[in-house]
């Protein structure tokens, strides 16, 4: 495993940490102040996420570079790769597919598929989990007149994204070693 997918872990844990407190704090029925926990809790899980790409991505890249004579192609490398990250934000599936092609010459769309998920759907599922972070970080919810909207994020939805985005860490690990 690669130190990405190490410090992947530990961030990660962040977002269980704050589930576990909503669960401790969830009564019958829950007080609505501690709503944003789960939504706090995502945009931890993605941005350990977020992390780990970029992490990976310059692992790799080193890796690649060790045994380069030529430092001036090296250097232009990381300087590429710097600028890419720097506009990475939000690694949606096609976008980190590329990066990986590109900078660490490993293709992870046949790699993106365990148990009952086929790369398809996996692509679909970050796409949809980067796309609900976004909405959550710009708008904790819709403001109407009525009763309130339910929560964008819930418990199983966190819980899943979480169980997601950590297999998919030991998806993209598993295509270094093809």
């Amino acid at each position: 495993m690669s130190q990405a997918s190490d410090t992947f872990s530990q961030s990660i844990q962040d977002a269980e940490n704050l589930l576990e407190h909503f669960n401790s704090l969830n009564t019958k029925p829950p007080p609505p102040e501690i709503e944003v926990l789960k939504r706090a809790g995502l945009v931890m899980a993605m941005t350990a996420w977020e992390t780990y790409v970029e992490d990976r991505l310059q692992e790799a890249v080193a890796e690649r570079l060790a045994g380069l004579s030529d430092t001036d192609v090296g250097k232009f490398m990381e300087k590429k790769l710097d600028e890419e990250i720097k506009r990475l934000h939000n690694p949606g599936s096609q976008k980190t597919i590329e990066l990986f092609q590109d900078y660490a010459g490993v293709d992870l769309s046949a790699a993106w598929c365990w148990n009952n998920h086929d790369s398809k759907t996996v692509r679909t599922k970050l796409n949809s989990l980067i796309k609900l972070r976004g909405d959550v970080v710009h708008r904790s919810r819709k403001v109407t007149s009525g009763p309130p909207e339910p929560h964008p994020v819930t418990k199983a939805g966190l819980e899943k994204a979480v169980s997601f985005l950590k297999s998919l860490v030991d998806a993209t690990e598993r295509a270094f070693d093809l």
